[in-house]
């Protein structure tokens, strides 16, 4: 079954694509979507069979990490473990083109997590469309970077993404064109932060 499109305004997200697209999601839907750094793919977070699906376009093992997109800080104690000097950095550094992992409280899905750390990933994007759809949707999507097996780079190009992911996943949203650089990836577990990845976000001040 081809995939549904929809065609949203990077700025002011359309309100009836974005309850459409939410719906798709509540449904076990997988869909791909755009954030400020690179396009995603994602779902809802308690759908095992959709993170499989994921897994499976992706070629990812279960020792791959998934991240938790949040619309703002104010779900961040429901998912994971932050002391207050963490806390003041995330909030400091949110939103924008950064992914955080922090030690998971039980609210996570154990299938999320890594298997040994118990870790997650957060992400609060800015980005218009990812906010109106999980202010939709009332809580967090589970989501990876969309780059395909072998390819050097995520998918960036909406009409690529669409020819390359039909019939994979339930929906593209194009919300323009995405450039290649992920987000920068911080290991927030011990006292001293630690870049895992260096990526769009710049953490040089910490």
């Amino acid at each position: 079954m081809p995939s549904q499109y929809f065609s949203v305004h990077p700025k002011n997200p359309q309100t009836r694509s974005i309850a459409q697209i939410a719906e798709i999601v509540r449904r076990g839907g997988v869909i791909v979507y755009p954030t400020d750094s690179v396009y995603a793919i994602g779902c809802h977070i308690g759908d095992k069979n959709a993170l499989e699906r994921i897994r499976a376009i992706r070629q990812l093992d279960k020792k791959h990490n998934f991240t938790l997109v949040c619309r703002d800080l104010s779900e961040l104690a429901n998912y994971a473990r932050v002391d207050n000097a963490a806390f003041r950095i995330i909030k400091a550094s949110t939103p924008g083109a950064f992914t955080f992992i922090l030690n998971a409280t039980s609210e996570v899905p154990k299938r999320l997590m890594h298997p040994k750390r118990k870790t997650i990933g957060i992400r609060v994007p800015e980005s218009a469309i990812v906010k109106a759809l999980l202010d939709e949707l009332g809580e967090p999507m589970m989501s990876v970077t969309l780059s395909m097996p072998g390819d050097e780079y995520p998918l960036s190009d909406p009409y690529d993404i669409k020819q390359i992911m039909n019939h994979h996943v339930d929906a593209v949203v194009d919300g323009g064109y995405c450039g290649h650089e992920p987000t920068t990836v911080v290991d927030m577990t011990d006292a001293s932060p630690q870049i895992l990845r260096h990526g769009q976000g710049d953490f040089s001040g910490y």
